[in-house]
């Protein structure tokens, strides 16, 4: 097979499907496979019906992976992120998670996620320029 490769700043739908599958068959080959399984908590205007936040993520691997949460600022400090995090817990002990990860910014709520348990895993310095984003899990036993 003679190879090329060849940069495009306009990737399509089908150019990322072209190197996820096989990067999905070779993480199955490895792994034995798992399908994401995807889950939101939101947090909706009670007049409106409007979602102004929540959380939003998913169990892959056996790790419950917070993609997204954000809690409205005239809600911040009253509870409803703990009552988010806790429910995304919950959902991962039913599930038989190992653990629960997510990455935030320094400006968002590092001391948040150590509050509720997270471990710090990791960093990158400067990203964005004078910031630190931060990587957190925190494993679960499944006897509590």
């Amino acid at each position: 097979m003679t190879l090329r490769i060849e940069r495009t700043d306009t990737p399509t739908a089908e150019d990322r499907e072209a190197i996820l599958v096989p990067l999905r068959a070779y993480n199955t080959a490895k792994t034995g496979g798992t399908v994401p399984e995807l889950v939101a908590w939101l947090v909706r205007d009670e007049h409106s019906g409007e979602t102004v936040g929540g959380l939003y993520g998913r169990v892959f691997f056996q790790w419950f992976y917070i993609e997204l949460l954000v809690v409205p600022e005239q809600a911040r400090g009253q509870g409803t992120g703990s009552t988010l995090m806790q429910m995304a817990e919950d959902f991962a002990r039913e599930k038989n998670c190992v653990g629960m990860w997510l990455d935030t910014f320094d400006f968002q709520a590092p001391a948040f996620y150590r509050q509720l348990g997270f471990t710090e895993i990791g960093q990158i310095d400067d990203y964005p320029p004078g910031h630190q984003r931060f990587f957190f899990q925190k494993r679960l036993s499944q006897t509590e």
